[in-house]
């Protein structure tokens, strides 16, 4: 289960920025999630749940998930096209050229203060 290792790094990234900007409590944060990054939501949320109580900065804060859609290109016809519908073949040209453009990745949209 490698959510409860992303929350350890998300929560020690919003306490370091907490530290800088002199919050005392966090009301919500939120999270885009790439579609096919391999984070379960309900695993991450569960994770969540019991590593924010243990933060005094984080106690009680909401973590809110959106997700990124995956999105492949194509380097044949130049066209992107939905990943997880399709997978590595394009349905515009059959082509196999082609890569991964989005959807991958996890990024801490916004964080609320209280």
């Amino acid at each position: 289960m490698h959510e409860l290792g992303i929350v350890f790094h998300i929560i020690n990234s919003l306490e370091s920025v907490g530290r800088e900007n002199q919050l005392t409590q966090v009301a919500n944060v939120t999270l885009e999630i790439g579609e096919v990054s391999g984070v379960v939501d309900s695993y991450l949320k569960d994770c969540w749940k019991w590593a924010s109580e243990k933060s005094s900065l984080l106690r009680g804060a909401k973590l809110i998930t959106q997700e990124i859609p995956a999105v492949t290109y194509c380097e044949d016809c130049h066209q992107t096209y939905g990943t997880v519908e399709h997978g590595k073949v394009c349905p515009f040209c059959l082509g196999g050229n082609t890569y991964l453009v989005a959807g991958n990745e996890f990024n801490i949209k916004e964080i609320e203060a209280c």
